[in-house]
């Protein structure tokens, strides 16, 4: 649903993420129908991002991640919530993987309302 996706990008946003973004992949992606992708300018900011983005999941919509992955260096941490899924980026990662690029043709959710 990508109202909760946008729940999730406004999280990241509180936190001052950078360049958030909330990308529609369900017509050509079996496994999850938005991407939330954002970052932070250092592995503090983005765990903070992580845990803001969790905790609005949790308390707004009773949500837990099925799954995180990346806790280890904060460089790159997914968060798996079945139908969206949140990529929190260190603002460097983010340029060299360029998700942006690769999913570019895909539109993007206006979450900013």
């Amino acid at each position: 649903m990508s109202a909760l996706a946008c729940q999730a990008a406004r999280a990241a946003d509180d936190k001052l993420a950078l360049d958030t973004i909330v990308i529609d992949v369900g017509d050509v992606l079996a496994i999850t129908d938005h991407f939330v992708v954002t970052s932070g300018s250092n592995p503090r900011q983005v765990r903070a991002i992580v845990e803001a983005v969790k905790e609005s999941m949790l308390t707004g919509a009773d949500r837990k991640a099925l799954r995180t992955e990346g806790t280890d260096s904060y460089e790159w941490v997914l968060i798996d919530f079945g139908d969206f899924i949140v990529h929190v980026f260190h603002d460097e990662v983010r340029e060299f993987y360029d998700l942006e690029r690769l999913w570019g043709d895909r539109p993007r959710v206006d979450w900013q309302f």
